[in-house]
């Protein structure tokens, strides 16, 4: 099979052939059909994060696929099966997070791109247990980024805890931010989109925002509450940025609550005073569960959210990644697998078995 490999971390990725896995007890085998590109797989193959893929390894969290072989034991899934292989591959499924519907949390959680080989190839492999399940009627190239960047907004904004008629602030249009409004509007709340770029807040716009602010031109705090009075019952932070995450807490009405989805480097610089006295609670959210999993799509089944993509071979994805480097992605790209050959020069390699 054709697969995208990080074989050095800050490096560009390696087109390679590899041998197509083979499903163990346990475990599905899914042909791609499509897979998302998300600004996490960038860190990954960057080796950001203090916890480091094993290299090499292959990318991906978005992947929507057939499911095409099924390992002993597996009877919550058939051959034929549209599925997603999405962040959470799995959690040990017995500890007092997974008990309580936070498997996202599990001290013994694996990640899809990341801890386990992902989607920026032919095959993939997966946990029957964890994958999404793509309602009738939803396409692939459509589904695909509603597994990553659509459960981790509608998640998010859940956590904000804004009711119907409130006011939501969305730090960053773009391609988070643009499922995030969608997913507001469809919950009965007010939008107050935030961004550096124009272009996202007319899209925002066309979305449905109610509010839009120019954060480089303009303060978005008091903007936001010189317009609605007192700041939004709830922030959601989804720009990998510094400043935004200030501008998120300042934003915030008092006794509301400032969700924190990006994951810029750095420390957050938490204004310590306001959030004491104006009882301000600031929440990390990380993905989303397997019955948050199940809503997310529905909304997008139903025809309420609809992610903006753009199509692109395997054999871009090195591009794709410099764009995504330099905000020059105004959506979401997703990887189309259906289009016949990815029209690359495949690298030699070993012959691995994806794990």
């Amino acid at each position: 099979m054709q697969a995208a490999v990080v074989t050095a971390f800050g490096k560009p990725l390696a087109l390679q052939e590899w041998d197509i896995p083979t499903a163990g007890p346990g475990q599905i085998l899914v042909k791609t059909e499509a897979c998302g590109v998300c600004h996490t797989d960038l860190h990954a193959a960057k080796g950001d994060w203090p916890l480091k893929p094993t290299l090499p390894f292959i990318p991906g969290h978005e992947a929507i696929g057939l499911v095409v072989a099924l390992g002993a034991g597996v009877t919550i899934v058939k051959e034929g099966d549209r599925v997603g292989v999405p962040w959470l591959y799995s959690a040990c499924g017995h500890c007092e997070y997974c008990l309580s519907a936070w498997e996202t949390v599990c001290g013994k959680a694996e990640f899809g791109g990341y801890t386990r080989n992902g989607g920026f190839a032919e095959y993939v492999l997966a946990d029957p247990n964890y994958v999404a399940r793509i309602p009738t009627g939803l396409g692939p190239k459509e589904a695909a980024p509603l597994i990553c960047a659509g459960i981790t907004t509608y998640k998010g904004i859940k956590e904000t805890e804004a009711k119907p008629g409130e006011w939501i602030a969305i730090s960053g249009c773009g391609g988070l931010g643009h499922l995030a409004i969608q997913y507001a509007k469809a919950m009965g709340l007010h939008v107050c989109g935030i961004d550096i770029d124009d272009g996202k807040l007319d899209h925002a716009r066309r979305l449905g925002a109610d509010l839009v602010i120019n954060a480089k031109t303009a303060n978005p705090a008091e903007i936001l509450k010189n317009a609605i009075g007192g700041g939004a019952h709830g922030v959601l932070i989804t720009a990998p940025s510094l400043p935004a995450f200030k501008q998120g807490v300042e934003m915030t009405r008092k006794h509301g609550i400032c969700v924190l989805n990006g994951l810029p480097p750095g420390e957050f610089p938490l204004p310590l005073f306001n959030v004491v006295a104006n009882c301000i609670t600031v929440r990390g959210s990380f993905v989303g569960t397997r019955k948050d999993m199940a809503e997310c799509l529905e909304f997008a089944a139903d025809g309420r959210v609809k992610a903006d993509i753009e199509l692109q071979p395997l054999s871009a994805i090195n591009d794709i990644f410099e764009r995504l480097e330099k905000g020059e992605v105004p959506s979401r790209v997703v990887i189309d697998f259906t289009g016949g050959s990815q029209a690359m020069a495949a690298v030699p390699a070993r012959n691995a078995v994806a794990a």
